[in-house]
């Protein structure tokens, strides 16, 4: 168990969905300090009103520019890294900006823990960097390429930081998905716009993601990725449990995939399937840590083709039920509930 107490966490993009959950996490803990580092001083203005916590400490930067992260990082025990471009069509049409934050920024968070001796640093990937066809997949998966790279740099290893990615879906509510669009919809009697009907996409409330950076926090080894195991179900299966849900029946308008989407989401390539240590509710993925001079290891080194891939289609789909019972676990869908029946 890694500890806590008297230690300082920094949380790059702090001020997103997934950096509000880990904070309702970790403000009561042990640690000694939470930094909240991003470039929106109206959100932080607005955290920091709710939170009043002495523990939380906001700074202004981006990662984007080095010295101000690496200002950030002085003292810096343990990172989470969440500071990213995350809208698939937003990086399709910008996407030398996706390049700037997800890969450079990226390549600045690790270059500052290693020099300021942070050790763990998480950084926090996608699906959709797993057989990417899109810019924020693609950004992406570089990241987590920078990742493994960083934890072969000989200044990583002497510094004692252990640099882990994880690999998860979309995230059930979180700022700009699919769930609370469609609840605007139904509030406001507007048809439910899907863009195939038979789309699948994984199912991961924010505290799932949490749970996930934190096994990788305790458990990772230098370059690791860790993926948890997650239903799916089909966009026209979201949808219909939330007309279930809120007793309506809006029109289903479809307006087909938008710019760089998939059909359905990869978390696990099957080449990395083919070396994936289950772990019961995640998969670790272990880094490739040799160096360049192959010849040394053509004897202990093999390499399987046969293995499927663990993607949003061969998992566990659910019906219309089940994603009843999932969202109604959700705060958001249950205080949506509540004041769209209230207002009746």
């Amino acid at each position: 168990m890694l500890e806590f107490k008297d230690r300082i966490l920094l949380i790059t993009g702090g001020t997103g969905s997934f950096g509000n959950a880990v904070l309702k996490r970790f403000i009561d803990s042990d640690l000694k300090e939470i930094r909240i580092f991003s470039r929106d001083e109206k959100k932080q203005d607005q955290m920091r009103h709710k939170l009043q916590n002495s523990k939380v400490n906001f700074i202004i930067g981006d990662v984007r520019d080095f010295e101000s992260i690496n200002n950030a990082m002085a003292g810096v025990d343990y990172v989470f890294s969440a500071a990213a471009l995350k809208q698939v069509p937003s990086c399709e049409f910008y996407p030398m900006q996706a390049v700037r934050t997800n890969i450079l920024g990226s390549e600045n968070v690790l270059e500052a823990a290693v020099r300021n001796k942070v050790k763990r640093v998480v950084v926090l990937s996608t699906d959709k960097a797993a057989y990417p066809i899109n810019t924020m997949g693609m950004t992406k998966a570089l990241m987590e390429k920078l990742a493994i790279s960083k934890s072969r740099d000989p200044r990583a290893k002497e510094a004692g930081t252990v640099i882990c990615a994880t690999r998860y879906g979309n995230v059930m509510c979180s700022r700009g998905s699919i769930i609370p669009l469609f609840v605007h919809q139904i509030k406001n009697k507007l048809p439910m716009t899907i863009t195939v009907p038979e789309m699948t996409r994984y199912m991961m409330s924010l505290d799932e993601a949490v749970d996930l950076v934190l096994f990788a926090f305790e458990n990772a080894e230098p370059g690791d990725l860790f993926v948890q195991k997650a239903p799916a179900a089909t966009i026209e299966v979201l949808a219909q449990a939330l007309k279930e849900l809120f007793h309506v029946d809006n029109e289903i308008q479809i307006i087909g995939a938008r710019h760089g989407e998939k059909m359905f989401e990869t978390l696990c390539t099957s080449e990395e399937m083919a070396k994936a240590i289950d772990m019961g509710d995640f998969y670790r993925v272990p880094a490739d840590l040799r160096d360049l001079n192959y010849s040394k290891y053509v004897d202990t080194f093999g390499h399987r083709v046969d293995v499927e891939q663990y993607n949003s289609d061969n998992t566990n789909l659910l019906t219309v039920e089940q994603m009843k019972e999932k969202l109604l676990k959700l705060d958001y869908v249950q205080e949506a509930l509540k004041k769209y029946l209230e207002d009746k």
